[in-house]
């Protein structure tokens, strides 16, 4: 099943608080963090924009067509949630600046504008701060969360793909595990949506194998128990390295040095050694996969590793007459959803976030 209901909590010794999350476009507040502030001059606009329940995709259509450019002209990050308040960079050329009035809109306001001389790039992005209210948990909510976070402080939290990677049903992953199996062709998706299908179906196999890696660690109780053969990432630099010595690396990992990950298969992925090996291709091999099936589709399936857990940043928490208020930053790529479930412990997907 592509469902995070169906995977386990990492702190399931504590009842969840239940409640409902974007209820209101005001009770999802996102805000990028940016990898790098615009320098002040060159050949690029930097705009800092904050949308209120405008969809990602509406948004970059409605600046390309308010400036008159191209969406292609256009720079992003990150894509942000539509039922949502977002804020977030963009960047345009700079001669869209005298025009930059004109993508103003009720849902959509410009709040400041800076030159830069490059073109913002997808993924150039430390994190994301987000501000959520869940409305009407459960009685004595606020203790149960307070013991959550404790937790949480602790030991982090399973860092899933959240839902609106595998796609509706889980049709995405489906197709993307389909090609990889030679059961479909790229051939048989319409051209003109050819490479974004693609893209999308086989990353949403990759990490729906991420997630089922996740789970069986956590379910084994080897989620921070670093083993031989593991490959670990140096949390500072994101380098990756293989264990070799897993007491002494135990002792890195519980001082927050390093990270163990996880599989994002394909041929530049940093392969691990010993039993970890043999745990990831047991996962392949009961999926119908081999690790070759990735070099299938080498430019967009080119592998890599994913911390398996993620520890929170300013995590706070404030009562308000609806609920809950969280307060956290995260990491780029890590879903917001993955740290509330812990929190609500839902028994059905939550909405994308």
């Amino acid at each position: 099943m592509h469902t995070l209901s169906n995977l386990p909590f990492l702190t399931s010794g504590t009842p969840g608080i239940g409640g409902r999350l974007k209820q209101a476009v005001e009770d999802f507040i996102v805000e990028e963090v940016p990898a790098y502030h615009p320098s002040g001059a060159g050949e690029h606009l930097f705009l800092w924009i904050e949308k209120r329940g405008v969809a990602a995709g509406d948004l970059l259509q409605h600046v390309a067509r308010t400036l008159g450019i191209s969406q292609s002209n256009i720079g992003a990050a990150g894509m942000k949630d539509k039922q949502a308040v977002t804020r977030q960079f963009l960047s345009v050329p700079a001669a869209c600046e005298p025009r930059i009035g004109q993508v103003e809109s009720p849902q959509i306001a410009v709040l400041d504008s800076t030159r830069h001389g490059n073109k913002l790039r997808t993924g150039q992005l430390r994190g994301n701060r987000f501000e959520i209210v869940i409305r009407d948990p459960a009685d004595d909510a606020l203790k149960t969360a307070g013991a959550i976070a404790e937790q949480i402080a602790a030991l982090g939290f399973p860092n899933y793909y959240g839902e609106q990677r595998f796609g509706h049903h889980g049709a995405t992953a489906d197709l993307g595990f389909a090609l990889l199996r030679g059961e479909q062709r790229a051939a048989d998706i319409p051209y003109r949506r050819r490479r974004f299908q693609l893209k999308l179906a086989l990353s949403a196999a990759q990490a729906k194998l991420f997630n089922t890696a996740l789970a069986e660690r956590l379910t084994d109780g080897l989620l921070h128990k670093v083993l031989p053969g593991d490959v670990m990432q140096v949390a500072a630099s994101r380098g990756p390295f293989v264990a070799e010595d897993a007491a002494v690396e135990q002792v890195r990992f519980d001082g927050g040095e390093t990270l163990i990950t996880g599989p994002l298969f394909g041929p530049k992925m940093k392969s691990p050694s010993g039993a970890v090996a043999d745990r990831e291709r047991g996962l392949l091999e009961k999926s119908g996969l081999d690790a070759a099936a990735f070099t299938q589709f080498r430019q967009l399936t080119s592998g890599t590793r994913r911390p398996y857990i993620v520890r929170p940043e300013e995590l706070q928490l404030e009562p308000t007459p609806v609920g809950i208020r969280f307060r956290f930053q995260l990491p780029a790529g890590v879903y917001a959803t993955t740290l509330l479930r812990e929190f609500m412990k839902p028994t059905h997907d939550l909405p994308d976030a």
